[in-house]
């Protein structure tokens, strides 16, 4: 029997270098290097200023979303470089250096991006004339957009780990690079057809069942009309229960007689004696969504109500819940001493932001039906003996109302002129008119054919839109474009992720701050949040998506009372006096 030899093995060399991993560096190790530089990045970048001020919540998702996006363009970035070669190998030493020089960057870089960024909004502010008095919550901001960060970051790992799941069921059958790809575009396609096709409509559809219900509600601080000029009243066969909570408002808007006689004497353009009732043509949603249904029964208002035998008839194509802007409605008043005519419908419950996302062809489809509605029974009319047909809308109703229209030539054949405010920037007419630009003019404020008959309200001033810097020539009908170099709803656009737009590489708008830069990504989302600020109850007059005081001179322009002058245009802003009132985009 011989004896039992144990082998000894020399003990292998141990690496000094070999960095000693704690809970928290195995956590890091998780994460690409290249992803967490660009997330800090983009992160310090969401801090500059865009076009409105933000709460800071509306920071925190910005900024949070920035963050896991740059995470996101950098780790495709390692992962392609690794994929073809480039990968950079790093020893024990130089990688625990690196992260800590990471470590230090983001403990100097982000607590500087807050104070600056807090700074900045503080700038801002005061060039919108708003308070200063705002309450610091960066290490809020900062805590929710971490979270932020991270909850978007675990739902993208859970369909990296289901593509690699699906990658070894296929790979029984296919090559492992096949497997591997066509895993990744199965998971993709999944996830855009559930988005659309259960999460979104389903989303859309309780949307649409709580805003119905909200439509239906009754506000006990509205009457109806005792007018018979007004949709609503009891000489009407629009009900005051049918109109909706938007429609409702708007046959009780406006000024009264009284007022309307008052501001009249003040002036000499309109004869107290003259001044007369308004006209509120409205119908509400139709219930089975019949636009030409609706459309008709405005028309069936505008002929109970002798409309036509008004000196203006203004065809507004409302935004998404059926709102009509006040503003607008008072300052055609007030100029024409109620002798005038509004046409207007819903079309949609809902507001105009889930429109703005999910439903681009009700609005168009609504502002067409209605026009052209209108359009038949007003053309019918002797061309001497008929009101000044002109053409309206604010916000997603601007977007409706040019939907009616093929162009600018057919507005001016089949109007007397039109006004747009605050139109958003994916609206083809516009879009088409801005990018035809004379050659110098600008983004924000262009000028086409030298204004000989589009021209867009410069406001040179808060409240004051100047028309008439292009020359004293302007041929009717004329189209107006009002619109604010810092209306978020104008400006927004997902090209912005990838492509620097005309207007931040011109001279900056007189309400827009120097340090407004564009950034890969990180603008798409800062415009996103302005889109939801740009006309909150804070925002003053001439800022922003709040147009109140400019209509007077759009009015002015399109179509004012013989013997109106610019004092009686002044005159007018005074009456309205609203100056620090925000809006509402419905």
């Amino acid at each position: 029997m011989q004896p039992t030899v144990t082998e000894t093995r020399a003990p292998e060399p141990v690496d000094e270098e070999r960095p000693r991993h704690g809970v928290w560096g195995r956590w890091l190790r998780r994460f690409s290097a290249t992803g967490l530089v660009l997330a800090l990045l983009w992160f310090c970048l969401s801090f500059t200023p865009s076009l409105i001020p933000r709460a800071w919540y509306y920071q925190a998702v910005i900024s949070g979303v920035s963050a896991v996006g740059g995470y996101g363009v950098g780790a495709f970035v390692e992962w392609f470089a690794v994929k073809v070669g480039l990968r950079i190998r790093w020893t024990a030493r130089a990688s625990r250096v690196a992260w800590w020089v990471l470590a230090g960057a983001t403990v100097m870089l982000v607590p500087l991006s807050l104070v600056l960024g807090a700074r900045r909004q503080i700038e801002l502010r005061h060039l919108f004339g708003m308070s200063e008095d705002v309450p610091g919550r960066e290490v809020v901001t900062m805590l929710v957009a971490l979270a932020v960060a991270l909850l978007v970051l675990q739902v993208g790992r859970g369909l990296r780990r289901l593509a690699r799941w699906l990658s070894l069921v296929v790979d029984n059958v296919v090559p492992a690079p096949v497997a591997r790809f066509v895993s990744g575009v199965v998971v993709a396609v999944v996830v855009v057809l559930v988005f659309n096709g259960v999460i979104w409509s389903g989303a859309l559809s309780a949307l649409n069942s709580i805003y119905a219900t909200a439509n239906a509600d009754v506000d006990p601080r509205l009457s109806p009309p005792v007018q018979p000029e007004r949709s609503g009243s009891d000489a009407s066969p629009e009900t005051w229960g049918s109109l909706g909570a938007e429609g409702r408002k708007f046959v009780v808007s406006g000024p009264t007689v009284d007022e309307l006689s008052a501001f009249a004497e003040a002036g000499d353009v309109v004869d107290p004696a003259d001044v007369r009732e308004p006209i509120h043509a409205y119908a509400g949603l139709d219930p089975d969504g019949d636009l030409d249904a609706t459309a008709a029964r405005v028309v069936d208002e505008l002929d109970r109500t002798d409309a036509w035998d008004r000196s203006v008839l203004v065809v507004a194509t409302t935004t998404g819940t059926g709102w009509v802007d006040p503003g607008m409605v008072e300052a055609l008043e007030l100029m024409h001493g109620g002798d005038t005519a509004i046409a207007s419908m819903q079309y949609s419950y809902l507001p105009s932001w889930i429109s703005f996302v999910g439903d681009r062809s009700t609005p168009p489809a609504a502002g067409k039906a209605l026009f052209e509605a209108v359009y038949d029974r007003w053309s019918e009319l002797p061309e001497d003996d008929r009101p000044r047909l002109l053409a309206f809308g604010i916000s997603l109703g601007s977007f409706g109302m040019q939907g009616a229209f093929s162009g600018v030539q057919d507005v001016e054949a089949r109007s007397d002129g039109a006004m747009f405010t605050g139109t958003p920037g994916f609206t083809p007419m516009w879009r088409e008119l801005t990018d035809a630009r004379d050659p110098g003019s600008l983004e924000y404020a262009p000028v086409l054919d030298d204004g000989r008959q589009v021209r867009w309200g410069d406001p040179v001033a808060t409240g004051v839109a100047d028309l008439w810097g292009p020359g004293p020539r302007w041929d009717e009908p004329r189209v107006v474009y009002l619109q604010h170099a810092s209306d978020g709803v104008t400006w927004w656009g997902p090209e912005t992720l990838w492509s620097e737009p005309d207007w931040l590489r011109e001279p900056r708008g007189p309400d827009v701050l120097g340090d407004v830069r564009w950034y890969p990504f990180v603008t798409f989302w800062q415009l996103t949040g302005d889109l939801f600020v740009a006309a909150a109850s804070d925002i003053p007059a001439g800022h922003g998506h709040v147009y109140k005081l400019e209509y007077a001179d759009g009015f002015a322009a399109l179509h004012a009372p013989e013997g109106w002058s610019d004092a009686d245009t002044a005159r007018l802003k005074a009456a309205m006096d609203a100056p620090t009132q925000g809006g509402s985009i419905g």
